[in-house]
């Protein structure tokens, strides 16, 4: 009982008055009904637009490339449209499943019943397992497949297109079943759609007929996010809100005929540039404290910021500062010879608009694309990575921006700290929160060589699996940081939620005769009060050498102290690792069981190296071997 009620004190003092009011309110309203009246269920077909009217309105999209890749760099563009074809579907970049209809889980055979109203469906369950393999294809990504193989090849693939629209539209009635569950999910469906319809606009296979039977989809499909989109600008406040704001406002700016129009665009725009302002931060960090999720906002920032501009309209100033904000961040954040980033924070797979053949993990697309739309010089040399540029109408400039400069850059709103030195990367996290946590992971250390994360982040793995494998690698465990005996930096609650967050933190960059960085935060309360773990990371100048020492400091000498490591491959072939205490006594390692997920629902066995003491002190350095 006394349990209950400080996690109830805890989420309205963590939460806001805000939150905990609505969310109440929302609940209330979802089980008496009342939610599900404003949701109707199959209204009568209306004719907003002629297909001839449509393509007469003064609404400029994006200006789609006159240019091809060599068609040599595009195989697996041809294997994933032949798999299509086949009704086969790569999921998250990752695995391909067999899609035999739009409702059923292809994980666990579960389908979802689709005369039931949106409102009594649950996002998790056991039995139907993870929503997000139902919802994966009702995204609609796989047009870009399919409308990129038609420009590369010039094999025409409209047909494709507006059965699997038509498929969908009939499958899946208004406001029920699983694919109505989420305004993110709604969003993007339109926004893919919406490139679809353009790239086919002039296509005989776009008859007048089909036009408005897709447009009477896409109208209510907006109404419902309309209706439900405080949900996310209150209670879940984060990418979703910055979708589906900026979905009203382009749907409003692109279909000016609905009646609704002029509401949706001057609610979406100023609603989006508030959540703008709110979520990334002035140092351009984000939120979500996720690499893969501020690709996301990177890519809805494109979009929002090109077709606004082609159609005549400015964002307020703070959308460009952010933009600009984040992509200085992420690009001091990116290693320079993959173009991947650390796999740090939540990463389900999100890939919105995929317009190229780069690797999952390969940020250079979007944030190539985000320079271009600001008007920025190109940011990398030529590639593959150039095709997103093309498709939103931004032709890369000749000019090269500089690179990153090497050095120190500390990010202290978002609390991430970084060392770049002749091809190394030294990535540290060290934050106090006043947005939800999605993972106990502070004072994490992830270090690059020459393209190589030899010390990496574990991943994110599922959102609706086991609990061991949710405190797995949500927990302070599948990081490399410091643990008091098994308990996590914060207490885990429920879902998403975490209880007594890291409130307290201090971190930067020092140098006397080496480079260091020093960072310290409060946590562990299930263990103890006024519990601080410290650490610093000193860089040894010119060589792959990290000595890195960590404190607790007011920890109850009960409960050891195990200091973390998840190496990869190249690490345990290439580099050693030895650890001491204050002494100078060194400590045998363990070699434990550890997991490692590069992708959403993917996960792999590897070695997870611990030092555990007594002590409250360790001392450990980190050094390429030398033949």
């Amino acid at each position: 009982m006394l349990k209950n009620l400080k996690n109830a004190f805890q989420l309205f003092e963590n939460m806001g008055f805000r939150y905990v009011v609505f969310r109440i309110g929302y609940e209330l309203e979802r089980r008496s009904g009342l939610l599900k009246k404003r949701f109707p269920v199959q209204p009568a077909f209306q004719e907003f637009s002629s297909l001839k009217e449509w393509k007469q309105l003064p609404v400029r999209f994006f200006a789609f490339p006159g240019i091809r890749t060599q068609t040599t760099a595009l195989s697996n563009l041809k294997q994933r449209v032949q798999a299509l074809q086949q009704s086969r579907l790569t999921f998250f970049s990752t695995k391909e499943y067999e899609v035999k209809d739009w409702l059923t889980n292809p994980t666990t055979g579960y389908r979802y019943d689709v005369t039931k109203h949106w409102t009594k469906i649950l996002d998790f369950s056991p039995e139907a397992g993870d929503i997000k393999y139902v919802w994966e294809k009702s995204r609609f990504t796989f047009l870009y497949d399919l409308i990129r193989y038609n420009h590369h090849f010039q094999k025409d693939q409209s047909k494709t297109v507006f059965s699997e629209i038509e498929s969908w539209i009939e499958a899946n009635p208004i406001n029920c079943g699983p694919n109505w569950r989420c305004s993110q999910e709604i969003s993007l469906r339109v926004l893919n759609w919406t490139f679809a319809l353009n790239y086919y606009r002039d296509s005989p296979t776009l008859t007048p007929e089909r036009f408005s039977h897709i447009i009477h989809s896409i109208y209510w499909q907006i109404r419902h996010v309309e209706a439900n989109i405080q949900f996310s600008r209150k209670a879940v406040r984060n990418n979703h809100a910055l979708a589906e704001t900026l979905t009203l406002y382009l749907i409003g700016l692109l279909y000016p005929f609905f009646p609704e129009s002029t509401r949706w665009k001057e609610q979406g725009k100023v609603w989006f540039e508030q959540e703008v302002a709110y979520q990334i931060y002035k140092d351009g960090t984000f939120l979500q404290f996720s690499m893969n999720y501020h690709r996301v906002v990177i890519q809805l920032l494109s979009w929002g910021i090109q077709l606004a501009h082609l159609n005549g309209e400015r964002w307020a100033p703070v959308v460009y500062e952010r933009a600009k904000g984040s992509l200085h961040f992420l690009r001091v954040c990116q290693d320079t010879t993959t173009g991947w980033l650390p796999n740090y924070g939540t990463n389900d797979g999100a890939l919105f608009f995929p317009l190229n053949e780069c690797h999952f993990r390969n940020y250079r697309p979007q944030l190539n694309a985000l320079a271009g739309v600001l008007g920025q010089e190109q940011l990398y040399e030529p590639g593959l990575w150039d095709e997103d540029s093309h498709w939103l109408g931004v032709a890369p400039s000749h000019a090269i921006e500089e690179p990153v400069a090497d050095g120190a850059y500390s990010f202290d709103n978002g609390g991430y700290y970084l060392l770049r030195e002749q091809g190394t990367l030294t990535f540290l996290r060290c934050g106090r929160y006043k947005d939800r946590p999605f993972q106990a992971d502070n004072l994490h250390l992830d270090i690059w060589v020459g393209g190589e994360n030899i010390m990496r982040d574990a991943g994110s793995y599922l959102y609706n699996t086991d609990e061991r494998w949710t405190r797995y690698f949500a927990g302070t465990a599948s990081h490399n940081t410091v643990m008091l005996g098994e308990f996590d930096q914060m207490r885990k609650g429920e879902r998403f939620m975490w209880y007594d967050w890291i409130t307290q933190s201090r971190a930067g960059w020092f140098q006397n005769r080496l480079r260091f960085f020093e960072g310290e935060c409060t946590g562990f309360q299930q263990a103890g009060d006024g519990i601080i773990h410290s650490r610093r990371v000193t860089k040894v100048e010119g060589k792959a050498q990290w000595i890195i020492e960590d404190w607790l400091h007011n920890a109850s000498s009960d409960l050891p102290m195990h200091q973390l490591w998840h190496p990869n491959g190249a690490f345990l072939k290439g580099y050693s690792v030895k650890a001491f205490t204050q002494s100078g006594e060194e400590i045998s390692p363990a070699t434990t069981e550890g997991w490692y997920s590069e992708k959403y629902g993917q996960k792999e066995a590897t070695k997870r190296i611990v030092f555990t003491t007594s002590e409250r002190y360790l001392k450990t350095e980190i050094k390429e071997i030398t033949q």
